[in-house]
């Protein structure tokens, strides 16, 4: 099946802490799946900027993206054009402010023919959710 994984996922593959480590740290190490290639980003911008308790140092985080998450996954980094046609659907999709990031992992799932997306925050995606999209579910 062709899984697309969100940030959250990301994240707690990376935080042994995490309540949700276990299943994500496997469907990371599954390998095959593909993530947004801003999941990157905002995976770097989490564990090193305080948030959520986590503050690593910027070298620490890379190796950890390049060592843990990238040879698992493969990266989809959507056309300028592909950017603004989901942003041109954010209206339409109720979509507003900081859930526009969620809005295009959905969108980029969807151009990437993904059956599913798998994420930690299923009840964010839900609400953009719609007929075509992928299937929203949890890990």
């Amino acid at each position: 099946m062709s899984r697309f994984l969100d940030t959250s996922v990301i994240l707690a593959s990376l935080d042994p802490d995490e309540p949700h480590h276990t299943a994500c740290d496997r469907l990371v190490a599954a390998g095959g799946h593909r993530i947004h290639v801003h999941a990157l980003a905002e995976t770097f911008s989490i564990l090193t900027g305080g948030r959520q308790g986590r503050r690593l140092g910027a070298a620490l985080a890379v190796r950890l993206l390049e060592d843990s998450v990238l040879p698992y996954v493969q990266t989809v980094s959507p056309s300028g054009r592909d950017t603004m046609s989901a942003l041109a659907e954010c209206e339409s999709r109720g979509v507003r402010g900081g859930a526009v990031y969620d809005w295009l992992h959905l969108a980029a799932a969807r151009k990437a023919g993904a059956e599913a997306l798998v994420t930690l925050d299923v009840r964010d995606f839900q609400s953009l959710a719609r007929a075509g999209d992928p299937r929203i579910e949890m890990p």
